[in-house]
């Protein structure tokens, strides 16, 4: 999303933090950020004070290849066993707890861990890994089975899952629509100029990842980076079973923004 955004190209002067995810999920919940890539789970929790940006996530319809459940059994034998979560994500966590207690009726204990898989399985049943963890694992010679969250997701809703949004402050964009029209726009284009050669991203995976061109080609290709009305309806279901599950203490409303114009989702 970010390989062709530049900043300094923008009529509307924007300032580019990097940060690790679970810090920009803060920074924007503290409003030191006015517009932010977010986890799914984390704008839920800030929905009130946030507008989606329309266009735009990172998604799967089915496989998402980077959450991933490792377990010593099949997963009808772990339901009511431990499960070890990683620490770096509440919305892979959350997920999981709503797969395994909507779909497979169970009720495990949880543990929560650093994302190291063999430590995990010292400790439980099964373990929660994401992101580069759950990957370089995926490749790695071991007995357990491996589910991926978005393929169970898809498999018992046929909706789409939306692990991460785009969004920006509702106060922000009412007094800036101009330049947030313009980063929109801008994220869109480097998102189009990203999916219409992505050998640089795949380079850039390869270097500081490892695992074949092949791979990472297929990686990038199977997720979706849309957010439209298929997107919008597998994240509201999502925060319905989460809210009731108790894992999110509010319904969430989902408003997007367009052109200043707020739009109202209903279900």
């Amino acid at each position: 999303m970010y390989h062709y955004f530049e900043p300094a190209a923008l009529m509307n002067p924007a300032e580019l933090i990097t940060e690790v995810p679970a810090r920009l999920n803060e920074r924007i919940h503290e409003g030191t950020l006015d517009l932010s890539a977010m986890s799914s789970f984390a704008y839920g929790m800030a929905s009130d004070r946030l507008l989606l940006l329309p266009d735009i996530s990172v998604s799967s319809r089915g496989e998402v290849k980077s959450i991933l459940l490792f377990s010593k059994e099949p997963i009808e034998s772990i339901v009511n066993r431990t499960i070890a979560l990683t620490n770096t994500s509440a919305t892979s966590v959350n997920l999981l707890k709503v797969i395994m207690t909507k779909f497979y009726e169970g009720n495990p204990d949880y543990i929560t861990m650093e994302p190291e898989l063999e430590r995990m399985m010292e400790n439980a049943d099964a373990a929660l890994l994401i992101g580069d963890h759950a990957i370089k694992a995926s490749w790695a010679d071991h007995p357990y089975h491996v589910y991926d969250l978005g393929e169970l997701w898809y498999r018992y809703t046929g909706h789409q899952m939306t692990y991460a949004v785009w969004a920006v402050n509702r106060s922000f964009a009412d007094n800036n629509a101009d330049t947030v029209k313009e980063i929109a726009e801008a994220f869109y284009n480097s998102k189009t100029a990203s999916l219409r050669d992505l050998a640089p991203v795949v380079r850039h995976a390869v270097q500081h990842i490892g695992g074949s061109e092949a791979y990472w080609y297929a990686y990038f290709r199977n997720l979706v980076y849309d957010f439209g009305e298929n997107e919008l309806r597998g994240l509201q279901l999502y925060f319905r079973y989460a809210h009731e599950l108790g894992l999110m203490e509010h319904e969430v409303q989902v408003d997007l923004w367009n052109e200043n114009k707020l739009i109202r989702v209903t279900e």
